[in-house]
């Protein structure tokens, strides 16, 4: 299985792959309604509202295993989500991205080392994947904003040279 193979639920509970994305450069987060990091949703949709014409998606996956910061059901998350930070990109339903149940999305990302060279598991809640339609994969862990210049040059290299 390839990681554009692996299935994916959207939040709908739309059976999807990273294939539908192929030609889109893809920033992979897991997100968290109660986190202190929650107000990363902020800049995500900007990125989403800067780059979504360009061949640009946020690709959102809620996620429990970090101090219960995302307890509620995925229809509270979306409310919270639209309501606070009116999300647009695509939110999924919820996983886990550390452990005996992590999902194969994120067995697969986990590999990918961050700039320091070091793999391995999520560390908190709002870790980036940046996915390009090259397929080269970036790692951001969760203290890097998602308008950091590292994400904003990754999120441009990866545009389609027309877009």
């Amino acid at each position: 299985m390839t990681l554009r193979s692996i299935p994916l639920t959207l939040a709908s509970g739309q059976a999807v792959t990273l294939a539908d994305y192929a030609d889109q450069v893809v920033l992979i987060v897991n997100v968290a309604s109660k986190c202190g990091l929650t107000v990363q949703y902020g800049a995500l949709e900007e990125l989403q509202k800067t780059y979504g014409p360009r061949g640009f998606t946020v690709l959102g996956f809620p996620c429990n295993q970090f101090k219960g910061q995302e307890p509620g059901s995925i229809e509270a998350i979306l409310d919270f989500c639209s309501t606070t930070y009116g999300v647009t990109f695509p939110m999924f339903d919820k996983v886990e991205v550390n452990g005996a149940d992590r999902h194969p999305l994120y067995a697969e990302l986990t590999q990918t080392p961050d700039a320091d060279g070091t793999a391995g598991d999520v560390g908190w809640n709002f870790e980036k994947f940046l996915l390009t339609p090259a397929g080269a994969v970036h790692r951001f862990r969760p203290a890097t904003v998602p308008d950091a210049p590292e994400i904003i040059a990754a999120i441009e290299a990866g545009l389609p040279v027309n877009a």
